[in-house]
């Protein structure tokens, strides 16, 4: 996960739900990318959480900034947005894989579930990349209309399956065979297409849709109850999704805290709530409650 200022609340509440829900979470390590040179580390961490196994990484903008285009939401634009493709750079090699998660989500399931089912799939296909996929959305609508017009069904062909959408917020990857695939110079060679011609709207999601759409092993869609954020552009209330729930994700421009802190928090946030963790005393600072 990511730690950046104003998505910290997000960060603290995921890793609290995780905790809560985890059958096991002593055994749970937790690696965090922060900006380097920032103000949010490891001390805020571990002031909430004493006993928590992790790693913080300090990331670099400037790995990152010089592909970076303009998106349909600043926020999208964000370095740490594209931390997800750095992973298997900064990690120890010897961390084969990882669940990585966006900083606006709640687990309320116990996490080991998503490892082994994700473990069991990579492993029978030899595979990268185990998310939740959702073939019935319109795959077009990610890339402008010039990218198809020139040809861009090509960058499709020979994959596994037929390329579905998947959300990057929730990703268990195999950091030993992205290394060995080269994938993080595949994502950035799409970035640097996009830079020359633009051939989507969306920040670091289209890129890796480019790369493994197609070659994704799916997960049961509990896992990533995404969009409760609303769209990106005006966030508004949306409502879960028919079926059983593992994951909630807040994707879209709407965040829970900052509903909530407004006095308007959509119905769905207050399922988000009592894994918040800040507190703001009566003096008017602001804090974040050790568990």
């Amino acid at each position: 996960m990511t730690l950046d200022a104003h998505y910290l609340r997000g960060s603290i509440a995921a890793v609290h739900s995780i905790l809560k829900h985890s059958s096991c979470p002593d055994t749970l390590f937790f690696h965090f990318f922060a900006p380097a040179g920032g103000r949010v580390g490891g001390s805020t961490v571990r002031s909430v959480f004493p006993a928590l196994r992790f790693e913080v990484y300090p990331f670099r903008a400037e790995l990152v900034s010089g592909l970076i285009s303009s998106s349909v939401r600043v926020a999208l634009q964000n370095p740490l947005n594209y931390v997800r493709a750095y992973l298997a750079d900064v990690i120890d090699s010897c961390v084969q894989r990882v669940v990585y998660l966006d900083s606006d989500v709640i687990v309320v399931d116990d996490v080991r579930r998503l490892w082994d089912d994700a473990a069991a799939r990579l492993d029978s296909a030899a595979a990268v990349v185990a998310a939740p996929e959702y073939c019935h959305a319109n795959f077009t609508r990610y890339f402008a209309p010039t990218f198809w017009a020139e040809g861009g069904a090509q960058a499709f062909a020979g994959r596994r399956h037929r390329p579905c959408y998947f959300n990057t917020g929730v990703m268990v990857m195999d950091l030993h065979r992205w290394r060995a695939g080269g994938y993080r110079r595949r994502i950035e060679r799409w970035m640097e297409v996009q830079r020359e011609r633009r051939i989507y709207e969306l920040g670091s999601l289209p890129p890796f849709l480019l790369v493994f759409a197609g070659e994704v092993e799916g997960l049961e869609h509990r896992w990533n109850q995404h969009g409760l954020g609303g769209d990106n552009l005006t966030g508004e209330c949306r409502r879960l999704h028919p079926g059983p729930v593992s994951l909630m994700h807040w994707s879209g421009k709407g965040k829970p805290w900052d509903r909530l802190d407004a006095g308007n928090p959509c119905p769905v946030d207050q399922l988000w709530k009592p894994y918040d963790l800040y507190v703001r005393p009566s003096s008017g600072a602001s804090s974040i409650a050790a568990t």
